[in-house]
């Protein structure tokens, strides 16, 4: 443990991000005696929360709200965001050097494909639910996405 700012200890937390990112896994928690440090990952952006024990069981520590707050500011655009309809990985574009199926901006038909989802070797198109603009994309090409996980914002 050796870089420590207000008792965290910050090369922890880059070594389980980078454990995250090596493995594709979202979510990692270490318990060091009385510190317990949870790092996440939500759509490309690694969030970590530390907090003593005892600060967890009662209440979330003051620490831990910035980390909180940035999944909160995508519920909002999440109402009107095309789910995941399925674990896998998501392109945003037919191949790598094509043009991507839809920008931001871009008016789209019900049933027009958004992006397509590999799963198990197998490329799935998502049409899109409902005619409508297109006011977000919250991947990135290439992201691992989970079932549930909002992909495209649609108004």
């Amino acid at each position: 443990m050796s870089i420590k700012k207000n008792g965290v200890d910050q090369q922890l937390i880059r070594d389980l991000a980078g454990i995250l990112n090596d493995t594709n896994l979202t979510e990692i928690e270490v318990e060091l005696g009385d510190l317990k440090v949870r790092v996440s990952r939500q759509s490309q952006a690694v969030h970590a929360v530390a907090a003593p024990l005892p600060a967890i069981a009662a209440a979330p520590a003051a620490a831990a709200q910035p980390a909180v707050a940035a999944p909160a500011a995508l519920a909002d655009p999440s109402k009107n965001a095309v789910p995941s309809p399925m674990v896998g990985t998501a392109y945003l574009a037919p191949s790598p050097d094509a043009k991507p199926f839809v920008e931001i901006g871009q008016k789209v038909k019900e049933g027009q494909t958004l992006l397509i989802i590999e799963a198990m070797k197998t490329m799935n198109q998502i049409p899109s639910p409902r005619a409508g603009t297109v006011t977000a994309i919250l991947i990135e090409d290439a992201q691992p996405v989970e079932y549930g996980m909002p992909l495209v914002v649609l108004e």
